[in-house]
C-alpha cells in the first residue's frame, strides 16, 4: 500500500456541484489539492436521460473545469470516452487514489441515495481519510428538518417554509411577514389572456466545448429520448447570471399571477427557467431570493410574484430535498393507491389527440423542460387518474427533464403527483377533471375532445377518468377534509350517469398502448 501521508487532498466534485464556494474546496490551498471531475457511464445510463440533460451536465462540468484551471487549481478531468474510464464514481476515485496517493479525500455529500450508499464505502476501500461534508448550499440541515418533522403528525411545506423565512429574514419585518401574509398563492392563479406571449428568455448558442459534447451524446446516446436541435441552456455561471438578469428585468413582475397558466406553443411564459442552473450549482439559490426581494423593495415586482418565487426556492425546493432524505429508501417503493397500469406509449412519442398532453410532451422532447403546472396538472394528473405504476412514472420524469435529479424528482412525482406515499407530503391528491385545464389554458379550444362533454365518445377523457379515480379510491379519500366533500356530488348523480362515467373511463383506459420499458432503462 502506498504511503499517502505526504500526498495532496483529493477533492471529487460531482456534476451538480459546480460551485466555486463548494464546502470541499473552500479554504483549501491550490498547491495542496487535486480536484477530480468525472463523466461516468453509470451516471449517464442508470436511466436513459434526455439527450439535452446529458449535454447540459457534461458541458457545464467541462466549462467549470476550465474555470477552475484558469484560477490555478489542479483538475484531473475524466471524459466519458477516455480510454481508461472506469465507468463509475468509485472506480474513478480508485484510479485517482492510485495516481495521486492523496492523504485525504474531501467530498461534498451527494444529493442522491444510491450515490451516498456507494460513497459511504470509500473509507473502507481507500488507504486514506475520507471526509464527507455537508452540502451547505442548502439553507436547512437534515437534522433541523428531521427534528421538525418527527414532532408532527402531518408534514406540510407551508409551516416548514415559514421557518425558512424566519431563518433567512426574507420578506420579514420584525418577525412578521411583509404585507401581513405568509403566502400569496391565491393571487397567483390567473388564467392566460387571449394571445398571451412573454419576453423571450436568453438562449445560448453552443460553443466549441458544448458542440464536442453534443457530438459525443449523439454518438453514444442516440437512442435516448429527446432532441438536441434546440439546446440553448446556460452552461457557465456567466450565462446563468445573464439568464437570471433577464428574468428579474423582464419577467418577474408577471411571474406570480401567471405561474399556473398554460398556452399552447408558449413553452416559457413568465417562468424563470433557472432551475437547471440552480440544480447544477451555477446559481446561488439564496442570492436569487435576495434579488427577488430587492425587486419588491425597488417597486419593480409585486409582493405576490416575489413571494411566489421565494417560496418555490426556500420553501418547496428545500422541503423536497429534506423530505427525500427523511423518507428514503422506502419512498422509491411507495404505492399507497396500488397503481399498476403501465405508462402509456404516448408519454414517449407525444402521439395523442389530447392537446394538453401532446403539447406538454412536445415541449418536454424539444426542451427537456415543461413548467410545473404542465408537470403536475396535465402529465401528472393523467398518470394519477389512470393509475400508472409509480416506478414507471418516476423513471419517466427522471429521464425527460434537464433539472431532474432523484432528490427533487422522487418526492414531487411519488408523493406530490401520485399520492403514492399516502399523504405524508401532500394533504390531498391533486386530481382534476378537464375543467381545471380548460380554465388555466387555451388547450381545450382546439382539442379533438370536448371538455364540455362528460361521457360521450368525444368527451375529454379527464372528465370520466376523474370520477373513475374518485370512485375506486372512495374508502381512502372520502374522509379527506380537502377532497371528501366531492362524494356528495357523485352520490347525487343517478346510477346510470355514474355507470356511464365508469364505462367511458374503462373504455378509454383499455385503448391505451403501454410503452416499452426500454425507453427509460436499458435493462
Amino acid at each position: 500500500m502506498a504511503d499517502t501521508s505526504e500526498g495532496p487532498v483529493l477533492v471529487p466534485i460531482l456534476g451538480d456541484q459546480l460551485t466555486r464556494d463548494l464546502a470541499s474546496i473552500r479554504g483549501r490551498t491550490k498547491d495542496d489539492t487535486v480536484i477530480l471531475m468525472m463523466e461516468v457511464w453509470d451516471e449517464a445510463t442508470y436511466v436513459k436521460h434526455h439527450k439535452q440533460k446529458i449535454v447540459l451536465i457534461f458541458s457545464a462540468m467541462r466549462h467549470f473545469a476550465e474555470e477552475l484551471r484558469d484560477a490555478g487549481w489542479t483538475v484531473d478531468y475524466v471524459k466519458l470516452d477516455a480510454e481508461d474510464n472506469a465507468g463509475s464514481f468509485t472506480g474513478e476515485v480508485a484510479r485517482a487514489v492510485e495516481e495521486h496517493s492523496p492523504r485525504a479525500i474531501h467530498v461534498v455529500e451527494p444529493g442522491e441515495w444510491r450515490v451516498r450508499e456507494a460513497m459511504d464505502q470509500w473509507a473502507d476501500k481507500f488507504p486514506c481519510e475520507v471526509e464527507i461534508l455537508r452540502d451547505d448550499r442548502f439553507i436547512s440541515t437534515q437534522a433541523e428538518f428531521d427534528d421538525w418533522a418527527d414532532d408532527r403528525k402531518e408534514m406540510r411545506m407551508e409551516y416548514f417554509y415559514r421557518e425558512m423565512r424566519r431563518k433567512t429574514g426574507l420578506l420579514m419585518d420584525d418577525g412578521k411577514p411583509k404585507g401581513g401574509e405568509w403566502n400569496y398563492d391565491s393571487e397567483n392563479r390567473k388564467p392566460p389572456k387571449d394571445g398571451m406571449t412573454s419576453p423571450e428568455r436568453p438562449k445560448f448558442e453552443p460553443d466549441g466545448i458544448t458542440q464536442d459534447v453534443i457530438e459525443l451524446v449523439e454518438d453514444r446516446f442516440g437512442d435516448h429520448f429527446g432532441s438536441l436541435k434546440k439546446f440553448r441552456w446556460p452552461v457557465t455561471r456567466d450565462e446563468a447570471e445573464e439568464a437570471a438578469d433577464a428574468f428579474f428585468a423582464e419577467r418577474i413582475e408577471h411571474f406570480g399571477p401567471y405561474q399556473d397558466a398554460m398556452v399552447c406553443g408558449e413553452d416559457d411564459l413568465y417562468h424563470s427557467m433557472l432551475s437547471t442552473s440552480i440544480n447544477l450549482g451555477l446559481l446561488d439559490p439564496l442570492e436569487l431570493c435576495r434579488r427577488a426581494e430587492q425587486s419588491y423593495k425597488d417597486g419593480k415586482a409585486p409582493i405576490n410574484s416575489v413571494e411566489g418565487f421565494i417560496r418555490q426556492i426556500i420553501g418547496w425546493r428545500e422541503y423536497v430535498r429534506r423530505f427525500y432524505w427523511h423518507q428514503m429508501p422506502h419512498l422509491q417503493e411507495a404505492n399507497a393507491l396500488n397503481a399498476q397500469r403501465g405508462l402509456p406509449e404516448f408519454y414517449w412519442t407525444g402521439e395523442t389527440d389530447m392537446r394538453c398532453l401532446a403539447d406538454s410532451i412536445r415541449s418536454t422532447s424539444d426542451n427537456a423542460h415543461a413548467h410545473h403546472i404542465q408537470r403536475l396538472m396535465v402529465l401528472g394528473n393523467f398518470a394519477l387518474l389512470a393509475g400508472i405504476d409509480p416506478r414507471e412514472v418516476q423513471d419517466w420524469y427522471l429521464v425527460v427533464y434537464a433539472d431532474a435529479y432523484e432528490w427533487v424528482e422522487l418526492p414531487n412525482v411519488s408523493a406530490m403527483i401520485l399520492y403514492a406515499d399516502g399523504g405524508k407530503l401532500a394533504s390531498k391528491p391533486y386530481a382534476a377533471s378537464g375543467n381545471y385545464i380548460n380554465k388555466m389554458s387555451d388547450y381545450c379550444a382546439n382539442c379533438s375532445y370536448s371538455v364540455s362533454k362528460k361521457t360521450e365518445e368525444n368527451a375529454c377523457p379527464f372528465n370520466s377518468l376523474y370520477w373513475h379515480f374518485m370512485d375506486r379510491h372512495r374508502d381512502r379519500l372520502e374522509k379527506n377534509a380537502r377532497i371528501g366533500r366531492i362524494y356528495s356530488t357523485w352520490d347525487r348523480m343517478d346510477g346510470d350517469k355514474r355507470q356511464a362515467y365508469l364505462d367511458r373511463a374503462e373504455s378509454f383506459l383499455g385503448s391505451l398502448t403501454p410503452a416499452d420499458k426500454a425507453w427509460a432503462r436499458a435493462d
